[in-house]
């Protein structure tokens, strides 16, 4: 070891300890009006979603020149089963009686709860464990209530709806879109023709016909509409709840775009 080198590794030695501190106490990001997670680039590869995982797969292997690619699109579903819901009321139905619209069946599905034509429709991935009678009657029920009740909504006033009518932890929402489910909640959108739409979780991105790599487009986005819907995505209501400090931010993004849209 050089003279050089000797003389900085307690300064290099400091820096890393320093470092390890702050990992340890949990705080891994810079906090600024928006939040930078230091370690995403490093947790990438770890979280990345099994249809992405399968994707890079894909790609690493050697295909001869008279090889094809696996036809994606035949792996679509009709979940309609060829008869789309014509009313709200059906597709509240249809939904917690369809026979294909998931692998487990109707047994444990939570129904939307609300009437068409809401000033605010919020939609978020999939219920809370605990829901039994009722979408989000859990503590992510009562931090929407109490952002409702900010906002000046009424319960008459909101209607409240999940992407997937189960609690599904870690759900691969690329790939369920993909096989037919964001054809399923367009239709649900269409039929309850709200005003607005408040969209609560990145992961709901593919189930709306986006783009799920382009996470902080959305986020971003203040002015987004779906189809002629205006529209705004945001984190989650578990990832607030975990990260307070996406509340404030939450509410700047809302206030932005509650005034301009």
């Amino acid at each position: 070891m050089d003279s050089m080198t000797a003389q900085s590794s307690p300064l290099i030695r400091e820096v890393e300890a320093a470092l390890d501190w702050w990992s340890l106490s949990g705080v891994d990001c810079d906090f600024r009006d928006d939040a930078t997670d230091w370690l995403a680039q490093e947790a990438a590869a770890a979280t990345a979603s099994p249809a992405l995982k399968r994707e890079a797969a894909s790609s690493a292997s050697v295909r001869g020149p008279d090889d094809k690619l696996p036809d994606v699109a035949a792996k679509r579903a009709d979940l309609f089963d060829g008869t789309k819901p014509e009313t709200l009321t059906d597709f509240h139905r249809w939904w917690l009686e369809a026979p294909g619209l998931d692998a487990i069946g109707p047994r444990g599905r939570i129904a939307p709860r609300g009437s068409e034509g809401a000033v605010l429709m919020v939609l978020v991935v999939h219920p809370e464990e605990q829901d039994r009678e009722a979408l989000l009657g859990g503590s992510q029920g009562r931090l929407l209530a109490n952002i409702l009740t900010a906002m000046g909504l009424t319960p008459d006033q909101t209607y409240i709806a999940s992407a997937l009518p189960r609690h599904t932890p870690m759900a691969d929402t690329e790939a369920i879109a993909a096989g037919g489910m964001d054809t399923v909640v367009s239709h649900h959108i269409e039929l309850a023709s709200p005003q607005r739409l408040l969209a609560l979780g990145t992961d709901l991105l593919p189930l709306l016909g986006l783009d799920a790599k382009d996470q902080e487009g959305a986020l971003r986005a203040v002015d987004g509409t779906w189809r002629s819907t205006p529209m705004l995505i945001s984190e989650g209501l578990d990832a607030m709840m975990a990260m307070p400090m996406l509340k404030g931010r939450f509410w700047r993004r809302w206030i932005e775009w509650s005034q301009g849209s």
